[in-house]
């Protein structure tokens, strides 16, 4: 019965971390506008 309640404690809170950080939104930010180098430099 204990293992129960721990795992429906623990449920709990992994619900309310996941509620609390979906409640802070997202990040404000901007892109780079230097692209990604996607390619390996020739080798001498």
């Amino acid at each position: 019965m204990r293992a129960l309640i721990a795992a429906a404690t623990g449920l709990a809170l992994a619900f309310a971390l996941v509620l609390a950080i979906t409640a802070m939104g997202a990040p404000t930010g901007k892109t780079s506008p230097e692209p990604l180098l996607t390619t390996v430099p020739a080798h001498p």
